[in-house]
């Protein structure tokens, strides 16, 4: 089990980033041979990030719903670029996924597949985490105290409040 770290985290990125939401829906469950390649193609893509940090990936976190069999990986990169060309290079294995995932599924409506994609900039953006792990963006950037001018939402995005709640 991950260290949890009593009291009030933030996450601190001083330059731009990218928040990339990725998945798949299985919209036919029976349809075992169309899905379960695509389920399967995310597992050497992450491998691959962490192993090579360079490639622009911070880090990220995994989520799946029961029912409709859904994932969503919730990542954090350094920039576009660096997500798309991990996306495009015929060396990374995500262009291979994809050109798979063309060929066999197509649009027949047996699987979903989705993203999202969020550029941020220094200063638009906080973050909280209570007696949690590092987790999410604090875990793929700086894990903080949220202490002085990270104490509020507010004070985290650059502005300035009181807390309607004191900090235990």
């Amino acid at each position: 089990m991950s260290r949890v770290f009593p009291g009030r985290f933030t996450a601190q990125m001083d330059e731009s980033f990218v928040v990339f939401l990725i998945g798949m829906r299985v919209n036919k469950f029976w349809s075992f041979s169309k899905w379960l390649p695509v389920a399967s193609a995310m597992s050497p893509m992450l491998a691959t990030l962490y192993e090579h940090p360079e490639k622009g990936f911070l880090g990220g976190e995994n989520f799946f719903r029961f029912a409709p069999v859904t994932t969503l990986l919730l990542s954090y990169w350094r920039s576009f670029e660096d997500l798309e060309r991990f996306a495009r290079s015929p060396s990374e294995p995500h262009l291979a996924a994809w050109q798979k995932f063309n060929r066999a599924v197509g649009s027949d409506g047996s699987v979903g597949i989705w993203h999202e994609t969020y550029l941020i900039q220094p200063g638009q953006y906080e973050a909280i985490y209570g007696n949690m792990p590092a987790f999410g963006l604090a875990a793929a950037t700086n894990h903080v105290p949220a202490t002085g001018k990270r104490e509020t939402a507010r004070c985290r995005l650059g502005g300035e409040n009181e807390p309607a709640v004191p900090s235990p």
